[in-house]
């Protein structure tokens, strides 16, 4: 038996690197997996393909699972609609949605054209939405409640050099997911933001990604059992969390507001010399 048989999930951009391992596992735990890939380069470009979703499908039935695969672009209504749609014409249902797929085109913001701008947003923060939407909806209509896990970024939650394009994008899926999470609560739908960091396509080139023991700490794999945990009954009372999650640890991730100082003379209008003079018990402790 296993934490999720009878579950039916779709990973996006799930044929290689983090995706793929969350495919994986999800399917070695009984939930049966539409893998989608649009099968491009990593920064999105190409004509895509359908060798790398259809790879995944291979190894998941050859280890006794189920999966189908699905070729559409997250970046539109049109393509999110259509990943939902395999689910449902090939299992009838879904459960469980992990948007993952993503591309990156990094450059400092003096350089972010508007080229390098717009791809990035629509696959992620778009993408993110686009296939959200029909999942919720389905999930919603169904009445059986349901997962969606959507990925994030240190690069969004925290800032990154040179990612001001996918830092924007990420930190917009979180606030995405954080609104969703609140909507989905009367439906039993539970909603959560992960902020993996692991070695893929996508981080092998980047600093600090290069050195061999940290590619070994580093593999994709470690994060996706965080994956199965939030998608099982093990995390039922569970949502809207934010996980940091990469290299064995976990930990929680939350926007935390000061205690500050509150003026009551003259209506709370603050001059800028009270600010400066009160502005070490305004700001978080360091």
């Amino acid at each position: 038996m296993g934490l999720l048989d009878g579950k039916v999930a779709l990973v996006t951009g799930s044929g290689g690197g983090i995706g793929r391992e969350h495919a994986l596992a999800l399917a070695k735990e009984g939930a049966k997996l539409v893998i989608n890939d649009l099968g491009g380069a990593r920064d999105g470009s190409g004509d895509g393909g359908t060798a790398m979703a259809d790879q995944v499908c291979d190894e998941i039935k050859a280890m006794g699972g189920e999966a189908v695969p699905n070729y559409d672009t997250v970046a539109t209504l049109e393509g999110g609609e259509g990943i939902v749609k395999t689910a449902l014409d090939a299992f009838g249902q879904l459960d469980i949605c992990v948007n993952n797929a993503g591309i990156l085109r990094d450059k400092t913001v003096s350089k972010l054209t508007e080229d390098l701008w717009d791809p990035v947003i629509a696959v992620h923060l778009k993408g993110t939405y686009c296939v959200s939407r029909p999942a919720f909806n389905h999930m919603k209509e169904r009445g059986q409640g349901g997962v969606i896990i959507n990925t994030s970024s240190t690069s969004g939650l925290n800032g990154n050099f040179g990612q001001a394009n996918y830092g924007a994008a990420k930190a917009g899926i979180a606030g995405f997911t954080r609104c969703m999470a609140l909507e989905g609560q009367k439906y039993g739908i539970r909603c959560h933001i992960l902020a993996p960091v692991a070695l893929t396509r996508l981080t092998d080139d980047l600093p600090g990604f290069q050195a061999d023991e940290l590619k070994e700490r580093m593999k994709p794999g470690l994060v996706s059992p965080l994956i199965v945990y939030l998608s099982s009954e093990l995390s039922k009372e569970l949502t809207n969390k934010t996980f940091f999650v990469g290299g064995g640890r976990i930990a929680e991730m939350k926007v935390v507001t000061a205690k500050g100082v509150t003026k009551k003379e003259d209506g709370g209008l603050w001059t800028p010399a009270e600010i400066a003079d009160q502005i070490g018990d305004i700001m978080l402790p360091e």
